[in-house]
């Protein structure tokens, strides 16, 4: 493959990366949002944070897509998904972090087969922050199954009444 064509095909990796994370951006805001309307602030607080970190990545990815000479093309993946029940927006968010783990160790590989080892770093060092991702929500899922409605119940502590976490702060 001409060196022209390996960087477009890492352009094309990079951005199908962008519309990933943008979606996971969208997606974990309006986790956030809902749950924090619920009165279940850590819970919130997590797809707050979460979100942040998908920000970040979207920041590297693009650095990276300009670099390489291409532009960086700003449209999610896909539609947020409108679901309000905790325990099936944690499943979701956890079914998300593993397709991008997934997906990233694709391109990774892909990257280094066209000698783009730039590339490969930044999806590299994706996947570890994905498999953190994964870890946390896995964890939430893990407690839920064995704790039920008590441990949604303690997320609400500390919230005078729902909707009073962190939405407006």
């Amino acid at each position: 493959m001409a060196k022209k064509d390996r960087k477009a095909r890492s352009v094309e990796l990079l951005n199908a990366a962008v519309a990933d994370e943008l979606a996971a951006v969208h997606q974990y805001m309006f986790f956030h949002f809902h749950l924090d309307d619920q009165g279940l602030g850590p819970l919130a607080m997590l797809f707050k944070q979460t979100a942040i970190g998908e920000m970040r990545h979207v920041e590297a990815l693009a650095e990276r897509i300009l670099f390489l000479g291409g532009e960086v093309e700003m449209v999610a993946s896909a539609e947020v998904q409108k679901l309000h029940d905790a325990e099936e927006i944690v499943k979701c968010a956890a079914g998300m972090e593993d397709g991008a783990v997934e997906m990233y160790n694709q391109s990774a590989r892909e990257c280094s087969e066209n000698n783009d080892a730039g590339s490969k770093e930044i999806f590299e060092a994706l996947i570890g922050d994905e498999e953190g991702h994964f870890d946390q929500f896995d964890t939430v899922i893990d407690n839920i199954r064995r704790f039920g409605p008590n441990y949604l119940a303690l997320q609400t502590m500390g919230s005078a009444e729902p909707g009073a976490g962190s939405a407006g702060a």
